[in-house]
Formats: structure tokens, sequence, C-alpha cells
């Protein structure tokens, strides 16, 4: 059950019509301006920005210049020829100053006006309100107002549809049309949404008497036959269309709304009134949010645009809008919910934060999860939606999840996202108990030089990256050598190794660094490479996987790290990650790395273009190939920083996931992948202390590595640090009443000299990397076998 947080703009309440029940237009009066200036514009828009709305809803009079000469002076001096001149200027002023998203409702509108309005706005809306042009007649509610015969209303909400706007209509119920007259106009919607498919919402509004109008005296319709259209609305509308009714139109009755079959409230706005129906105020969220649970369901905050137009932007926004709808949106297309970011310094809304031993998210009910097991108890917990609960009972049964199974899971909010948080969490102590893992590593990234244009990436450099942070450069392979054996003196038993695909590089590169290192440091486990630069190394010696892998083996190399992952769904590394290995070449790579006896790690990059959907197949993908080849040990979700990310600065992607989906995909993997994966990993660098702390309350058991150095995360503007030490890992796990533990890269207890070597070390400071010279920055090496490389 949804809803927008708004802010009401009333730019003029002249109008060329008068409709004999309306208060909102009215004559020009003495010493009034006749349209809100842009200051005053601003001030109710920045109001409503930083009360927590998202939509800036322009209500008008329809083209008051060609019936007052007041509003032509007044536009003259505003330097516009018309209203709806104007009111583009304030939506572009709107947009820009406040990123709040336009909705206009501005009257019967050309073709040419449409798409004018279309460049400064996310959505359009008329009200139909019938088709019965009688009720235009002498002594009708409609007498004098042309804009108000059905024909011009149709034709706008047709030329809506052929501009591809998503659009608002709906019906006003009341004026002394009958019950078949509603159902033509309904039909009317309906077809007009089945040749264009822009109706995003269907309002079915009652008619309420007005004192000081024609139609003061009015019978009003009753509740239940509010209910009565509304309930045929959705039967002639079918289940996909939003059917709206105005909450405040119904006083203390509103919630019954709900029982007719609406699924939206529409605008609501905790700052300003409703200054069409100004005797009629907002319920408070608070209310809607308790009368919507009442009737089993849960209220969101959308945007001014629906989810599914959200899901096509290209097709249903100008480019001008759609990077200001990105950035106010979740991964569903509703909006977001809190302004935590990751990598960025922002806390946790309150409702996830961590405490010792607490519930992974505040106000939880009894979860009934049975020892041994994240089964939910008969399939049914109060509050929980069926299809959650369902889900959450085949959790370590006989079936496996499915794909719509862990997207429903994904897609989990309220209670629904309690239970959810709370199954993993028990699943997490039945299988792994409540200690806490960490390995002491050193991370290496010995090239930022990358020939691969990943749109997320704000690490790679060359010749068209200088614009991003840092230069190139490239470590010297005695420098590698070197900070190898500083991590070592500081007692770690892991190094990683993970570069950008420098042109210069071919397979051997990766070779000679492994043995260099194992040459000085033999029982440092070497973790390196990714799948991208596996398949990269063996396509230009001309090897089969399986052979390049074996050679890595046998100088050094003992696990993968499962970054260039990203996410594995084809339609979405399409435009992620065009240039590199699809999905199925990345499981290729992970496939025949375990057949060498290599272990190797999965990861998941997620909040930036992709949706729940995504992310369940690209869960579904590491469970299958768990199954088949055993060799991941661990699932570390990433979530996409986005402050620096070259996607996101073009206005082509979300600014990460919100703190609910951060924690869900951690939950979510816990019980997707079991019984097959068993650990799940919380990256600090991500999520920072707080956010990592939340996600072991959630399903996760490991906390990562201590890093040393860390430059991927912080490129694209992560601000959580370079490195945590034993220490400080400690005390952030026993602050939520957990039980430190080191461990290797393979989950094993590594030597007490290890441990003892790792405490008290002092902190590192990375040095500056040499760089190399712009002749480095050639192009990439001819492969041997180039079908190994997609283009």
């Amino acid at each position: 059950m949804t809803y927008s947080p708004k802010v009401f703009i009333p730019l003029t309440m002249l109008c060329r019509d008068v409709c004999h029940y309306c208060t909102f237009a009215r004559p020009p009066r003495r010493g009034e301006r006749a349209y809100m200036t842009a200051d005053e514009v601003l001030e109710v828009a920045r109001a409503g920005a930083a009360g927590g709305c998202h939509e800036a809803l322009f209500t008008l009079g329809d083209k008051p210049e060609l019936r007052y000469r007041v509003a032509r002076e007044e536009l003259a001096e505003l330097g516009c020829e018309t209203t709806l001149e104007y009111l583009a200027r304030m939506c572009r002023l709107v947009l820009d100053e406040t990123g709040l998203l336009p909705h206009v409702n501005p009257g019967v509108l050309t073709r040419d006006d449409v798409g004018r309005l279309r460049e400064v706005s996310v959505s359009q809306g008329l009200m139909l309100e019938t088709t019965a042009d009688r009720l235009a007649e002498r002594g009708g509610p409609h007498f004098g107002s042309p804009d108000k015969l059905g024909a011009p209303r149709i034709a706008t909400i047709a030329a809506a549809g052929e501009a591809r706007v998503p659009f608002t209509t709906g019906i006003l119920i009341g004026l002394g049309e009958t019950r078949a007259e509603r159902l033509d106009a309904l039909e009317v919607i309906r077809a007009l949404h089945e040749r264009y498919g822009h109706v995003q919402e269907v309002i079915i509004q009652n008619f309420r008497a007005k004192p000081g109008t024609k139609m003061a005296a009015h019978p009003e319709p009753s509740l239940e036959e509010l209910q009565w259209t509304i309930a045929v609305a959705r039967i002639l509308l079918g289940p996909e269309l939003s059917i709206q009714a105005p909450p405040n139109l119904s006083y203390e009755e509103f919630p019954q709304l709900l029982d007719a079959g609406i699924n939206d409230w529409g605008g609501v706005s905790p700052l300003t009134a409703d200054h069409v129906n100004p005797e009629a105020a907002w319920p408070e969220v608070d209310r809607l949010r308790a009368a919507t649970r009442s009737r089993g369901l849960e209220l969101v905050p959308r945007l001014a645009i629906y989810p599914e137009y959200v899901g096509d932007l290209r097709r249903w926004t100008a480019a001008e809008v759609a990077p200001a709808v990105l950035a106010r949106a979740d991964a569903s297309g509703y909006a977001r919910e809190d302004t935590w970011a990751a990598g960025a310094a922002a806390p946790l809304p309150a409702e996830f934060s961590p405490s010792p031993g607490g519930p992974p998210v505040t106000g939880s009910p009894a979860m009934s999860v049975a020892p041994k097991s994240a089964r939910v108890a008969n399939g049914r917990v109060p509050g929980v939606s069926r299809s959650v609960a369902a889900a959450l009972a085949r959790v370590g049964g006989d079936r496996d999840l499915d794909e719509d199974d862990v997207t429903t899971l994904f897609e989990a909010r309220g209670d629904d996202l309690r239970a959810v948080l709370t199954a993993a969490n028990a699943l997490r102590r039945d299988v792994c108990g409540d200690s806490v893992s960490y390995v002491v590593t050193r991370n290496i990234n010995y090239t930022n030089v990358c020939y691969f244009r990943c749109g997320f990436c704000a690490f790679s450099k060359g010749r068209l990256a200088a614009n991003l942070r840092g230069a190139p450069y490239v470590v010297p392979r005695d420098e590698i050598v070197r900070r190898c054996r500083e991590a070592w003196d500081r007692g770690a038993v892991e190094v990683c190794l993970q570069g950008g695909i420098h042109p210069a590089f071919t397979g051997d590169y990766y070779l000679d660094v492994c043995k260099a290192v194992k040459d000085e440091l033999p029982e440092l486990h070497v973790h390196a490479f990714s799948a991208l630069e596996v398949w990269q190394g063996a396509a230009t010696l001309g090897l089969e996987l399986d052979d390049y892998l074996a050679r890595l083996r046998d100088v050094g190399l003992a696990s993968l790290p499962g970054t260039a992952a990203e996410i594995l769904d084809d339609e979405v590394r399409a435009t992620l990650c065009p240039d590199k290995v699809n999905t199925a070449q990345w499981l290729a790579v992970h496939d025949a790395a375990h057949r060498a006896g290599l272990r190797s790690t999965t990861t998941i990059m997620f909040g930036s273009i992709e949706g729940p959907r995504s992310w369940a197949r690209h869960v579904l993908a590491l469970r299958e190939q768990q199954r088949r080849t055993g060799g991941f040990t661990e699932f570390v979700p990433l979530p996409f920083v986005h402050m620096e990310a070259p996607i996101y600065l073009k206005g082509q992607a979300r600014p990460g996931p919100t703190a609910r989906e951060a924690l869900l995909m951690h939950a979510v993997g816990r019980l997707a992948l079991h019984p097959h994966i068993t650990n799940i990993q919380a990256s600090w660098v991500k999520l920072g202390v707080e956010g990592a702390q939340a996600a072991l309350q959630a399903g996760a058991n490991d906390l990562g590595g201590t890093l040393m150095n860390e430059s991927i995360s912080r490129a694209a503007g992560a601000s959580h640090g370079q490195e945590m030490p034993p220490e400080r890992m400690e005390e952030a796990i026993r602050a939520i009443g957990r039980t430190p533990r080191q461990r290797t890269t393979l989950y094993e207890s590594p030597d007490a000299e290890r441990t003892r070597a790792s405490y008290g070390a002092p902190s590192l400071v990375e040095p500056v990397n040499p760089h190399v010279s712009d002749a480095g920055l050639r192009r990439p090496p001819r492969l041997v076998r180039p079908g190994l490389v997609p283009v």
C-alpha cells in the first residue's frame, strides 16, 4: 500500500473555468498576486525536501490568461507568454534546486504542451472526472467550463500516452452522474491505458460539498457508494493498475476504503494543506500506517512516478529528469526511506542500529523460529505475508528456494523484513554459533591502469580517466614483495592481490608475481586475481583455463577472490560492464579453479542499476555452482559506493543500496545459499563499522580482512578507512555480544605465532605508488585466442 510524501504548490488559483463545486479557483483579488513567485515556490519546495518529501505537486487553474487580464500582465512581467511556460520554469527551478520530483496538474493540454512539460516533470495528471457531457449543460456543475467536456480531456490523456508520460487520471463521483456513466468513464481510461500503457494510477474521488459554492446543498455520495465505485474500478481495471482514493475526503472512515480494493493513498503532505479541499486535512502518516496495517498491508512511500515506470526511465522520462528519479529511488522503484549510503559517514537508521545480542531490527514481532532451523512455524507468523512465510518455511527443507522465493525475500518490508532478518540471524547462530571470524591480510592493488570500461569503477585509470581520483600507477614487483614481507611481520596469513587489466600485462605477469611472493614467503597464502584477470591472462598466452590455473597453482596461487562478478545477470552486465567476462565465463573460471584444487570466494556488487530479481538470479547462480563443485568459501555482499563512480556521476545509477537493502542482501544470502555456502561476510570498508555490526545481526558471521591498505573503495569515495587492526576488529565484535576469532583464508585457525604477531603492530602508512608514464598505457596485447575475451 503506497503513498507519496509531497508538498502542494498552488502556482496560481486563477482559472478560466467556473466549476460549481470548486473553491480552489477564484477570481483575481485586489492586492494579491496572480502567481506564486519563484522565491515562494522554492520556500515550499525546500521545506518539503528537508521534511523528507519526494514530490512537488504543482496544481493550478486552467489557462487563466485566456480569461483574466491580470494574469496576462503578470505573466508578461515574469517574461512568459503563458501559464504553462511559467509552470515549466518553476518545475525546472524546483528540480535543480531541491531535487524534488515535479508532478503537474495544469489542465487540458495539447501534444506540444505535454512534450514541453515532459522535459521538466516526472509525471502529469488530469482527472477525466466524467464522460457525461450533459453535466456541462445549463444548470449542471460544469456549465461555463469548456475544459470540462469529455473530448478535450480524453485528448489530453491520449496525448500523454503518445508522448510516453506516466499519467494520473480518475473520476469524480457524486456530481449527478449515474453509475453507468461512471463505468463508461472507467472504460475510456482502461482503453487509453491498453493503447499506451501510461496510466499509472486512477483516482476515485468523492464529491464534497463546500460552503459558498453553487453546490453547497448538493448531496454527497455515501461511503458505500464510494466503496462500490472503487470495487467496480478494480474489477474493470484489473489487478495491475493502481487505484487511489484520497483518505482525507472520507474523514474518520478512510480505513474502510482499504476493503474496496485501493492500493494507494495518493499524495500526503506533512507540511502543506490540500488547497483543493482545504476543509479536509490529510491524516498523519502514523494514522495511515496504523490503518493500513490493520488490514495486513504495509505502507510504503513512493515517488510521483510509479515503480514500473522507474524501471524503464529511458522510455518514460526525459534524459534531464531521469537522474533525479534515480537519486530518490530504491531498488524496487519506490522512494528511498533513509539517507544512509555505502561508504559514507551517515549513521544507520535507528531501527537498524546494532545492539548487544539484540534483534537485527527494532520492533520485531515474536518470531516462531524453530530451534536448529530457520523455518517459520506452520508456515505463518502473525503480521508476516503469506509469500514471505512460505519462502522462509522452505529454508533448509526438501525444496530449495526458487527465483520467485528469493526475489520475494529481497523485497521484504515491515513485518516481512523483521521476519527475514530474524530467520537469517537464527540460522547463522545454528550453523556458525556466536563467533565472528576475521582474517589478518593485506590488500595490494598493483595497478589502477585498466583498458576495460566498467561504468561503476572509479579505481581504474587510463587515457580517458584522468579526471578520476589519483594518477595511473603500477607497483613494481620488488615493492609488492616488500609489502608482503611487511604484512607477514605484522601477523598476516594472507595477501590479496588484484588490479586493473593493464594493457601491457600478459598471463606471464600474474605467474611472475605469484612466484616472486612465494619465493620470498612460502607460508603466506596468496589469494589473488579476479576471474577477469585469469580469463585475460589465459587468453594472452593461448592457454585453456584449466592449464593456466594449473600453472598459477604450481607457482603459488592458493585461492581466488570472487570479484569481477558484479551482478551475474547478463542483461544488467550489458550496461554495467559490457566488455567484461559474462556470467557463464565468470562461472567457468571458478569452475576450473575448483577443478584445479583452488578455493574461491563469491561476491555481489549491488545497488547501482539492478533490482531484486537480478539479485535473486545472481545468488542462485552461485548456489548451483557450489552444488556442483563445492569450492566457494564465502559470500561477500559489496554495496555499490556511488560518490565517484562514473555511472553515478553521469546520472545513470542510484546512490547505492538503502540500509534495508544492504541488510537484506546479507540475510537473504544466508537463507538462499544454505546449506551450500555457510560463511557470509560483512564488508566493513563498504558498510562502516556500525553497518557491519548490523549485518552480523542479520545473518553474517565474518568481518573480512584487516586489509592494511585499501584502494578500490576509497577511489569510489568511501570514507571508512584503509585498515582495521585486530584490536579494533575484536572491539567491534564484542560490542554486539559476539566472540571474535582469527581465521585463515580457508576458515581454519592460524598458528599461535601468527596470532601473537598480529597484535600491537603500528598502523601502516600506504607508500606512494610509483607512476607509469603515458607510454605505458599502450594498446592491449594481441590475444592468441581472442575469442576468450568478449568485445
